[in-house]
């Protein structure tokens, strides 16, 4: 109802302006009228001739009027005349006038009355239209005229402005609280997130701890050792949890900072897919890893690196239903190296593809949910790809797979 209550404000307003605009144009033109028709009376009776019977002056558009004498005109009076009922008639406007000459078929005597005070060039005569109908009369021109009726609307255009204005900041207003509305039902579905990613860890380790904490456990080293296994497991759990949020918040504040070292490849991708490879057999999937020979060596920040790697990898075995297959391929192109991590999962819808890399985003899975997560990595990932000018870009059909691309430019590439 808001946006509709503005939009018919600025559509009223405008309106107003417009009919205000044709109701000043019209007086306007009807004072033009009334003091040519006296300057035609007076030239009638200067030459002692009668006005045509109808009227004699005749608008041909909206600054050009034809003035029908019937007689013989002298340019010199005509000009006396001009001026002279202009200023009684209070019209202190520019004006260009041109007398037709019968005898030579033509507009002419044309002449520019400057009475704005103005440095303006006389127009060119041949702008004048001829008429057929008439054979003495001249044509009088207003090219300033839509200036002068606006300028004597000024009032009204500055009020009408200044509401227009606080109309749209209005507008803008109501915007950001509609955007703040939504980064908060954002920020809260993140919030029960987190609680819920972090409840079922913690409630793991102090049923652990109880466990251990009885006496008899110590009797049964196996159990002790299980116990202490499970605690373990699960605070690395909590601790990445927690890593992902600082690392979202650093890197949201511009709070990157990149220890660039040279670093082979290959065998950084070997380490980081050995260390996740459990987690996709779990799964009964694999991760399979193609690197070209070629591109060996990049200058870049190692734990960052992996960090970038571990979210694609951790996306592309959680997105996958059943045995997960992730191929992971790095291959030197034109002094680029392409990274890519692509997964047989469920891939991405095309109205989802630009949201993906926001913070907090999450593919909407109605009342299911079944993949957990904050909606942090891919903001993440797109961070550090920023932080090392690098270039990132998605492949994805929908039920077939993703393919996330990272491109390397070349001055990160280098050989032996």
């Amino acid at each position: 109802m808001g946006s509709f209550s503005l939009i018919g404000i600025i559509i009223f307003q405008v309106y107003w302006i417009y009919n205000t605009f044709n109701t000043s144009e019209k007086q306007f033109n009807q004072t033009i009228r009334i003091a040519l028709y006296n300057v035609a009376a007076e030239m009638a009776n200067f030459n002692k001739t009668q006005l045509p019977n109808t009227n004699p002056v005749k608008q041909i558009s909206s600054n050009y009027f034809v003035v029908d004498l019937n007689d013989v005109i002298d340019p010199i009076i005509l000009e006396h005349y001009l001026k002279t009922e202009f200023e009684h008639s209070n019209i202190k406007i520019d004006y260009e006038y041109a007398i037709y000459d019968c005898e030579s078929d033509a507009m002419v005597h044309g002449k520019y009355i400057n009475n704005s005070g103005k440095k303006i060039k006389r127009n060119n005569e041949n702008e004048f239209q001829k008429l057929d109908d008439y054979i003495y009369y001249f044509a009088i021109r207003f090219p300033g005229k839509t200036a002068v009726i606006l300028y004597g609307m000024n009032v009204w255009l500055i009020s009408a402005l200044v509401l227009i204005s606080a109309i749209l900041f209005f507008a803008y207003a109501v915007s950001v609280i509609l955007r703040q509305k939504k980064l908060s039902d954002v920020q809260k579905d993140f919030i029960n997130n987190m609680t819920h990613e972090l409840k079922t860890p913690l409630s793991t380790i102090g049923i652990s701890a109880n466990v251990i904490s009885d006496s008899e456990i110590f009797k049964e080293p196996e159990r002790l050792a299980k116990y202490a296994s499970i605690i373990s497991n699960q605070n690395k759990r909590l601790e990445n949890q927690v890593e992902k949020v600082l690392q979202s918040t650093l890197s949201e504040k511009g709070r990157i900072s990149l220890k660039i070292e040279k670093l082979e490849l290959g065998e950084l991708l070997r380490e980081i897919i050995n260390d996740f490879d459990l987690k996709a057999r779990e799964k009964n999937g694999e991760i399979i890893l193609n690197s070209d020979k070629v591109a060996k060596y990049i200058c870049v920040d190692k734990n960052h690196f992996e960090n970038l790697v571990f979210n694609l990898l951790d996306n592309a075995i959680k997105y996958c239903k059943t045995n997960p297959k992730v191929i992971v391929s790095a291959v030197l192109k034109k002094k680029n190296i392409y990274l890519s991590v692509e997964d047989n999962g469920t891939g991405i819808d095309p109205k989802y593809r630009k949201k993906i890399f926001k913070k907090f985003f999450r593919i909407p899975t109605g009342d299911i949910h079944d993949v957990k997560g904050f909606g942090l990595g891919l903001d993440y990932v797109k961070n550090i790809v920023k932080a090392h000018k690098w270039k990132i870009h998605l492949e994805s059909k929908q039920s077939r797979g993703s393919k996330f691309v990272i491109i390397m430019p070349g001055e990160n590439v280098h050989d032996k």
